[in-house]
């Protein structure tokens, strides 16, 4: 007897897809399901294995903070701490015309922003999509392709006029790399490795800023580059230029990080240049890596192992994998596989689909924690319309809390990160605000209301001093901050060149 329909609707995914929806009267008699009482008792095994008790959360931001300090001090560390050549905060007052390149996980973004002071700015941007086989391919085809994507958006964006460039025009450029780099000056920078699925060649170990001037002059721009800096640190710098009590920036998304103002006489690793010790730099932490190699202190599950034995980089980023977006959906995925293998979910069906890695996406997650109706009408469609699967309610329940669970600890271990820069910076009494961006951040529901919860049980009533709110365009707008306050400091010989 064939199954009736007993409610129909539809969903938008963020991509703009719509998805048809139906539930079934006799789901639960039709198909051999797992039972209410199977999927609590399974529940209860996740919920051990995926929740950070408050002191665990203590104990990891010890080690946090300690890794921090030996970053600081020592170069070559796994948490490189990686000083940016940033001296101090934006004064609001910087001015002028500046071209912001952000090689970001997903797209190349090309932004003309004009600052006009009082901490005001106008943008105009482009964005050009990135392949798989461009992200993989030879280094300097991939810097060919930036300055290929300039050269189209500075000819579209000639003339006269506002949020114009003037023929001829000699602009600076800030260009955003969002992967660690060893700098020695603000406009050098060594990839130190690839994160976030990058893998491009003869690239590891090379002065990115000299390649991609190589790319600039091919294409004959007049463009200079400027600063090359990291999405964190412009995030930072352009928050504060909005709003002066930020004091950490941090990126939760297709990859993990920090930056944060440090005081130039704890970077002990660069004393050698002779830098004033009264100033300020901009650290950026790179702290995905926090706990790689020899996973001490982070609370890995088997599932997250698979993860990071089958990356393209494995024992590395091992922050990153328990928190970025590009891992949870594969987290999830791979409980549900073993309770597949285990003959307890989709008995009689076909779960070819769901056998693929990562074709479960971390927008699934979010979609889930936030379906609104009895019925879970959203998780029917995500399991029906992709992986062609039938599922009872109480499946679907326990999808849903499996998704909390894997999103709160996501959450948990973020405010850890946080916890240990206000820690060594002892920003708790006096409080601080914490520009903080990225999908995980921005798009996940429930994310910033975990990592304020998280921040609290690691501190108590004090932790309630650290807010956590929507970041400025730190790829940019804080890119474009960066070469003003670059260029200002060139003009007035206090450019750093070692």
């Amino acid at each position: 007897m064939p199954a009736s329909r007993r409610g129909s609707g539809s969903f938008t995914l963020t991509t703009g897809q719509t998805i048809a929806i139906h539930t079934r009267t006799q789901d639960e008699e039709d198909l051999p399901h797992a039972t209410k009482k199977t999927m609590a008792d399974h529940l209860r095994k996740y919920e051990s294995l995926f929740t950070l008790t408050p002191q665990r959360m203590r104990m990891i931001v010890e080690a946090f903070t300690e890794t921090l300090e030996l970053g600081l001090n020592k170069p070559n560390q796994i948490v490189p701490m990686i000083p940016t050549y940033v001296f101090g905060w934006p004064t609001g007052q910087e001015k002028g015309d500046f071209l912001a390149l952000d090689l970001g996980g997903t797209n190349l973004r090309v932004c003309l922003v004009t600052l006009q002071g009082d901490g005001k700015f106008e943008i105009s941007q482009t964005k050009y999509r990135l392949t798989e086989e461009q992200k993989q391919d030879d280094g300097q085809k991939l810097f060919d392709f930036c300055a290929e994507c300039l050269h189209t958006f500075v000819e579209t964006n000639t003339g006269e006029g506002a949020g114009q460039l003037k023929p001829g025009q000699s602009l600076p450029l800030g260009f955003t790399f969002s992967y660690p780099c060893s700098q020695e000056r603000i406009d050098h920078g060594e990839l130190i490795r690839w994160t976030k699925g990058f893998g491009a060649g003869n690239t590891e170990g090379r002065d990115v800023a000299e390649m991609f001037k190589k790319s600039l002059e091919k294409y004959q721009l007049p463009i200079k580059l400027t600063a090359l800096i990291n999405d964190t640190t412009g995030t930072l710098i352009a928050s504060h230029y909005v709003n002066p009590k930020t004091k950490i920036a941090v990126i939760f998304g297709t990859g993990c990080n920090a930056a944060y103002m440090e005081n130039v006489k704890n970077i002990t690793k660069i004393e050698h240049l002779g830098i004033d010790p009264g100033a300020e730099m901009a650290i950026n932490c790179e702290w995905g890596a926090f706990d790689s190699f020899e996973h001490e202190h982070l609370p890995r599950t088997k599932y997250d192992t698979v993860v990071d034995d089958t990356s393209n980089k494995p024992g590395e980023q091992a922050f990153e994998k328990l928190i970025s977006g590009r891992y949870l959906g594969e987290i999830l995925r791979l409980v549900l596989c073993e309770l597949i293998d285990e003959g307890v979910l989709f008995l009689g069906q076909n779960t070819y689909k769901l056998e693929k890695p990562y074709c479960f996406d971390t927008a699934f997650l979010s979609l889930m924690e936030s379906d609104p109706t009895d019925e879970l009408l959203m998780v029917i469609g995500i399991f029906t319309h992709f992986f062609a699967l039938e599922t009872t309610l109480a499946e679907r329940q326990f999808f849903r809390a499996l998704a909390k669970l894997i999103g709160r600890r996501a959450a948990r271990l973020s405010a850890c990160g946080i916890a240990a820069i206000v820690s060594k910076m002892n920003y708790l009494d006096e409080g601080c605000s914490v520009g903080a961006d990225g999908s995980l951040y921005n798009k996940y529901p429930g994310f910033a209301d975990r990592v304020h919860e998280g921040l609290q049980d690691i501190f108590g009533d004090k932790g309630r001093n650290i807010v956590t709110y929507h970041a400025e365009d730190g790829s940019g707008v804080g890119s474009a901050i960066i070469a003003a306050m670059t260029k200002h400091r060139k003009d007035a010989g206090l450019y750093l060149n070692v």
